[in-house]
């Protein structure tokens, strides 16, 4: 018998959930991104919720966390009106729609800012997600993050257009 997860909330970012929120992206990455990227790789990553800059640019974009008895397991940012710099889940809820929650919102904001696409630097472990949401692949990328390089994917969907 499958087990009933409880209901995801959606609530904006306040200051005080930067801790929280850099647990669950070091944790996100460490757990989830192993098959796609080295450990130097993940490392490196992970080391961006340690400086000052990662609760500025929660601050600094629309984000939006998610919830399960209160508790945030998740976020995701909105840059501008048109492009979604973070979407990270805690592992220990991955599958429970949590990230979809999360994107729909985005892409609902997103298009009440008056945006017609919505682009995304996808993880490559993350581009599947957002394959299956309609977003098509623009282009390769390489970045550095702490002295490594990450190969990432920019996507893009027109809001509007059927899923």
């Amino acid at each position: 018998m499958a087990q009933a997860h409880p209901k995801p909330g959606l609530r904006p970012f306040l200051p005080a959930d930067v801790p929280m929120l850099a647990a669950i992206f070091a944790a996100s990455i460490g757990e989830l991104t192993g098959d796609d990227y080295s450990e130097a790789q993940q490392e490196a990553w992970m080391a961006a919720a340690e400086s000052e800059e990662f609760g500025k640019r929660l601050a600094s974009d629309l984000t939006l966390i998610a919830t399960l008895e209160g508790s945030p397991v998740g976020f995701a940012s909105l840059r501008g009106k048109d492009h979604i710099r973070m979407l990270y889940v805690h592992p220990a809820v991955v599958g429970q729609g949590l990230a979809t929650a999360l994107v729909d919102a985005l892409e609902k904001l997103a298009g009440s800012r008056g945006a017609e696409k919505l682009t995304v630097d996808a993880s490559d472990t993350a581009q599947g997600f957002f394959a299956k949401r309609g977003y098509i692949a623009m282009q390769r990328n390489s970045v550095t993050i702490n002295d490594e390089w990450l190969a990432n994917t920019t996507m893009q969907k027109t809001l509007g257009a059927p899923q």
